[in-house]
């Protein structure tokens, strides 16, 4: 008799009851004879060897899964060690350098851009260094051009090109900044000869400035970093200030003609006047209400302009001198020009001043510019008596 594997065995295989052909039912079917007992013991065995085989593909697939956990584990416990406590790992250089060379970093440019022309230089090791430093650091860098070194610890090189100071070849203009200064800085930063520079300014910048202007420069040139290294020529250089300034202007939706010129004007006496940027609209405001009233601005920042000099170092022959046409403490209306280069939260403000019937304003605390606001002449010279006293006490 067969064991009962085998009995097993014949029954599964069977799988019950066969139809046949002839069309009878299943109870006048009996079932297949079973096969040999060799032929079952060799079924038996193949299934208990593929059984074998199942479990050690699991076991292996398991065991690869672990290790890749543990190595992917590593790896990222070394790169966090490299970011936070140096790059050791990481090809670098572990002198301050030797020799001396000139580095460019364009406006835009990002660290791993600035760490690969800097590899590829023979600067820094490599641009993994490079990067790592800046992201550990937390370093930003600028546009300009550096004294750097062949063969330096990235984190040297990264330290120098975060710091702006050390930038030559761009030019930086800052929002409230004078034509002059702004000229001043592009002669330096350029070598471009002073002249060059005075004659498109004093030529009236045909071709450069929009109409509105009337051949001023004065409140045309767009804040930002310009590279003046480039071999450009003082005309190309004044006019990518103004493309830049025209072109934000109509991005803004900006109105235009005589109206673009009158809010630059109003922006930048709302700047030159205060010097935190929520009372820039307020001050805008106040110049709207007092001109709305025929009132003198009366603001010194205009009468400093006139004067090429600072609101604090103004003489009282000066305040009243009615031939400086910036003079708005005797002159009525708004002075013939904008009297910096706007930024643009001062333009913004400008823009969309807040309503409010306010004709006054002091700058009662120089430390903190708490600038205080009112629609009266007796509140206006209570103010004034609190500004006195706080600038007393500070002194």
């Amino acid at each position: 008799m067969a064991d009962d594997d085998e009995l097993r065995e014949f029954f599964e295989r069977s799988g019950g009851w066969i139809e046949s052909d002839t069309g009878q039912g299943p109870d006048n079917q009996p079932p297949r004879p079973p096969r040999s007992r060799r032929a079952m013991r060799r079924s038996r065995k193949r299934k208990r060897n593929k059984r074998i085989i199942t479990c050690v593909v699991a076991f292996v697939i398991v065991a690869l899964l672990g290790v890749g956990v543990v190595v992917g584990t590593q790896k990222i416990a070394h790169w966090r060690n490299a970011l936070h406590h140096g790059t050791s790992s990481i090809a670098d250089y572990d002198s301050a350098g030797e020799g001396s060379v000139e580095f460019s970093i364009e406006q835009g440019e990002n660290p791993d851009q600035v760490g690969q022309r800097m590899a590829d230089k023979g600067i820094v090791k490599s641009a993994a260094a490079f990067t790592s430093a800046v992201a550990a650091n937390d370093l930003t860098l600028y546009p300009g051009t550096y004294t750097l070194k062949y063969h330096m610890k990235a984190s040297m090189a990264a330290a120098v090109v975060s710091d702006q100071g050390l930038a030559k070849g761009f030019l930086e203009v800052k929002a409230g900044e004078r034509l002059n200064d702004v000229i001043d800085n592009a002669v330096k930063e350029s070598g471009i000869a002073r002249d060059d520079f005075e004659s498109i300014i004093k030529g009236g910048g045909k071709g450069i400035l929009p109409a509105e202007a009337d051949g001023n420069f004065e409140g045309w040139l767009e804040p930002g970093s310009y590279n003046v290294s480039d071999g450009s020529s003082a005309k190309e250089i004044m006019k990518r200030m103004v493309d830049a300034r025209v072109s934000k202007l109509d991005e803004w939706g900006a109105p235009t003609g005589e109206a673009r010129e009158r809010l630059l004007t109003e922006a930048s006496i709302a700047e030159a006047e205060v010097n935190s940027t929520q009372y820039y609209g307020k001050v805008v405001r106040v110049i709207l209400n007092r001109l709305d009233k025929g009132m003198t601005l009366g603001m010194d920042s205009t009468v400093a302009y006139g004067c090429n000099t600072s609101g604090t170092q103004l003489t009282n022959d000066q305040l009243n001198d009615a031939s400086n046409p910036y003079n708005t403490r005797v002159n009525k209306e708004l002075p013939p020009t904008p009297i910096s280069n706007p930024g643009d939260n001062a333009i913004e403000a400008a823009m969309n001043p807040p309503q409010g019937d306010w004709l006054y304003f002091v700058t009662t605390n120089l430390k903190t510019g708490e600038t205080k606001f009112t629609n009266n002449n007796a509140e206006f010279q209570k103010l004034v008596e609190e500004y006195k006293t706080q600038n007393e006490n500070a002194n």
